[in-house]
């Protein structure tokens, strides 16, 4: 909701594709998140962004390797930095900026398929929960950006809308997020 309010051109154009989905029904639901290409995209490059936990949770080498030139013994404990791998300038183009648009055309897939995008782990030591976690959020965008308009409080401006995070196993905001829902009346 954050890179939304900040990028308000970004909100309407997420709202109109609900919104024309949603039509007299006023709401979505399962069945209707695979019709909202936009909706997909914006969640996955929250995730790209903003994973849910940056460090995956730590595994430990079974031998000796090699990995661009580092020797890691065997026994090691290793964790998998997926915020760094999210904004790696090598993979990614404007890697700090959030930009929906460049999953509209693209394969990746923050479910544990592609090591380029892993906020929920890789392969088969993915989080088994990732099913359900991505049609929650999904689902729960879809529908409070399709009921509501959303504003700034009274005397705060778009700049005033900061990123930092609280240190911790997981990301949380370190300033809440304040906003106000306007009910959109048809």
């Amino acid at each position: 909701m954050a890179s939304l309010v900040k990028k308000p051109l970004l909100m309407k154009k997420l709202q109109a594709e609900i919104r024309q989905l949603a039509g007299e029904k006023k709401l979505i639901d399962e069945k209707d998140i695979e019709k909202l290409p936009y909706l997909r995209a914006v969640v996955k490059e929250s995730l790209r962004l903003y994973p849910p936990a940056p460090l995956l949770v730590p595994r430990e080498t079974t031998k000796k390797c090699s990995i661009n030139g580092y020797e890691i013994e065997g026994g090691s404990t290793v964790y998998v930095n997926a915020w760094a791998i999210a904004r790696d300038p090598a993979m990614w183009d404007n890697e700090d900026e959030f930009l929906p648009e460049r999953f509209l055309e693209s394969d990746l897939d923050p479910r544990g398929q592609t090591p380029e995008l892993i906020p929920f782990g890789f392969g088969r030591r993915r989080c088994p929960g990732i099913g359900m976690a991505m049609a929650e959020m999904e689902l729960a965008l879809a529908n409070v950006v399709c009921k509501f308009d959303w504003e700034l409080p009274v005397g705060m401006k778009e700049e005033d809308i900061d990123f930092e995070v609280l240190p911790g196993i997981t990301m949380h905001k370190k300033n809440a997020l304040r906003l106000l829902p306007k009910l959109v009346i048809a």
